[in-house]
């Protein structure tokens, strides 16, 4: 359920920075280049972790069990809990970082 928290969380922000963005520039067009821009951004950050997609992919088809639930819980206690992989943040910043500069130009103009 925390995971939920932070997804609710991160699309109240997403939120606000569209209204933000809509006020600044008065432009449908930028709202929703912002909206889809954060959507992306937020389910290819916060979807990997949940415990459905932390499975072997052709587990995914099916929903996750009680006992798959809590041998998952068990193994992240304290620190484990928050998997960095170094390829996955080198990919998520250059991929990221392309995209934020782009959708600035673009919301600036």
């Amino acid at each position: 359920m925390a995971k939920d928290a932070t997804l609710r969380s991160a699309i109240v922000w997403l939120s606000l920075i569209i209204v933000l963005v809509g006020v600044s520039t008065l432009s449908l067009k930028k709202m929703m280049i912002t909206y889809a821009f954060g959507m992306i951004g937020i389910s290819g950050i916060l979807l990997p972790d949940w415990d459905f997609f932390d499975r072997n992919f052709s587990r995914w088809c099916y929903p996750v069990t009680a006992d798959e639930r809590a041998a998952l819980q068990a193994q992240r206690t304290g620190f484990k809990r928050y998997r960095i992989y170094p390829m996955r943040v080198i990919v998520y910043t250059i991929i990221y970082s392309v995209g934020l500069f782009k959708w600035w130009i673009l919301v600036s103009s």
